[in-house]
C-alpha cells in the first residue's frame, strides 16, 4: 500500500495538473475578439454652422458588436466640414464631406451634406438645349435662391434626373452637371431634366429643364 507521504504527493502532482489544464483552457476560451468591420454613422444633411454627432460600431469575428470609443475621426474636405476629436461635425460650406471613423488598421465612413437654411427655391440653367443622340452632351447647373443673399451653385449636391433615364443620362455630384445622350435615344425626343435640392430645413426644391435629342 502506498504511504501517507506517498499519497500527498500524488495528490499535489494532480491538483497542479488540474489547474494547469484549467487555466490553458481559459486562455484559450477567452481570446479577444478580433475587430473586422467599422460603421459609420449617421449619413445626415446640416445646415451651415449645424452640427451632428457621429458614432462608430465595431464588428468582431465572433460575430458581437459594440459601439467603439477610441476612434480617429477625420473629414475629406475640412472647407466642407470639419470633425473634432469627438466626433462632432460642423457644417462649414455647401457641399459634402466624407467622414471617416478608424480604429487601428480598420475603418468606415459617412457621408454628411451641408445645405443651406434659407432656401426659397432652386433653378435650372440653361432651362433648354440640345445634345446629339450617340454620345451628345450638354451642361446643366442648378443654383439656390436664398432669402437674404445671393443665388448659390448646389450643383454638385443636387440629384439629376432625367425622364428617360435609360437613353439619356445625367452626372451626380459635380459642377457643372453632364448629361449624356446614349444610342438608344430617339431623334427629336424632348427629355426632361429634373434637379432636386433638400434645404438645411428638411424642404425638397425642384426645377426642371429640357433637353431636345438631335442627330
Amino acid at each position: 500500500m502506498l504511504s501517507s507521504k506517498k499519497k500527498v504527493q500524488i495528490a499535489g502532482a494532480f491538483a497542479t495538473l488540474v489547474l494547469s489544464a484549467v487555466g490553458f483552457g481559459c486562455k484559450g476560451f477567452f481570446v479577444n475578439p478580433t475587430l473586422t468591420a467599422v460603421t459609420v454613422g449617421p449619413t445626415a444633411t446640416i445646415n451651415q454652422g449645424g452640427t451632428v454627432q457621429m458614432s462608430a460600431v465595431g464588428t468582431y469575428n465572433d460575430g458581437s458588436t459594440q459601439t467603439l470609443k477610441n476612434v480617429f475621426w477625420s473629414s475629406s474636405d475640412t472647407s466642407i466640414a470639419t470633425i473634432s476629436t469627438s466626433g462632432l461635425v460642423t457644417g462649414v460650406s455647401v457641399g459634402e464631406a466624407t467622414i471617416t471613423g478608424a480604429s487601428g488598421t480598420v475603418s468606415g465612413t459617412a457621408t454628411v451634406t451641408v445645405a443651406l437654411s434659407n432656401v426659397t427655391g432652386i433653378t435650372v440653367t440653361p432651362t433648354s438645349a440640345n445634345a446629339a443622340v450617340n454620345g451628345g452632351t450638354a451642361e446643366f447647373t442648378a443654383k439656390a435662391t436664398i432669402s437674404n443673399g445671393n443665388p448659390v451653385d448646389v450643383t454638385a449636391t443636387a440629384t439629376w434626373s432625367t425622364s428617360d433615364p435609360t437613353n439619356v443620362t445625367v452626372t451626380q455630384g459635380q459642377s457643372p452637371a453632364i448629361v449624356t445622350v446614349e444610342s438608344g435615344a430617339t431623334v427629336g425626343e424632348v427629355v426632361t431634366i429634373t434637379a432636386s435640392y433638400v434645404g438645411g430645413s428638411g424642404t425638397t426644391f425642384t426645377a426642371t429643364a429640357k433637353l431636345t435629342v438631335t442627330q
